[in-house]
């Protein structure tokens, strides 16, 4: 099968996520969602929804913060705090995406060690700059092919400059309906980070 992924970081969030799931269930896609374990357990019922619905829920941190910003034993308490958060909701990771994508020398083997294949992207549509939906979908128009992993967020991270994620709603349409005319369907990632 011909897919992309869209994948979604900073969530969940009580009032986006959920916006999120109602458009990606209009448009029949499944995605990824890399979450900040704090914010999950916070709202346990936007998990289950989202893995009810056929989603993908793996790692992103329980604080956002750069690895290269931090030492080994910092980051292998937050994957671990991160993990047993996730746990809790019946959330077994086997990807992880890192804060901002940002990895030490260390990051690789913290995430072996734990059973996770670190995952980037191909595409970036830099949602949280507030860029509109059209924006967006115009600076990632030539990355959407068979295979591409796109980058949006559904939460507000740190560093986000717009007020809410309406135009990542917009955008989940506007990229469903280009996958479409493309033959690609908009799917999860696999267990070793391939889309399909």
């Amino acid at each position: 099968m011909a897919a992309l992924a869209l994948t979604f970081d900073d969530g969940p969030d009580r009032r986006w996520t959920p916006r999120v799931l109602d458009a990606l269930a209009a448009e029949g896609a499944h995605a990824t969602f890399f979450v900040i374990a704090a914010r999950a357990a916070a709202e346990p019922a936007v998990v289950a929804r989202a893995v009810a619905e056929g989603h993908r829920v793996e790692l992103h941190c329980d604080e956002h913060v750069r690895h290269s910003a931090r030492d080994r034993a910092w980051a292998a308490f937050d994957a671990d705090v991160a993990l047993a958060r996730l746990s809790a909701l019946g959330i077994r990771p086997r990807l992880w995406r890192t804060p901002w994508g940002d990895r030490a020398e260390w990051s690789a083997e913290l995430a072996a060690e734990r059973g996770l294949r670190l995952v980037d992207w191909s595409a970036d549509t830099h949602d949280w700059r507030g860029d509109d939906a059209a924006a967006m979908l115009d600076a990632t128009a030539a990355r959407l092919h068979d295979g591409a992993v796109v980058l949006c967020h559904d939460g507000l991270g740190p560093g986000a400059r717009r007020a809410d994620c309406a135009e990542t709603v917009a955008f989940v349409h506007r990229a469903a309906a280009f996958a479409r005319g493309r033959g690609l369907a908009l799917a999860p990632l696999a267990d070793d980070g391939s889309v399909g």
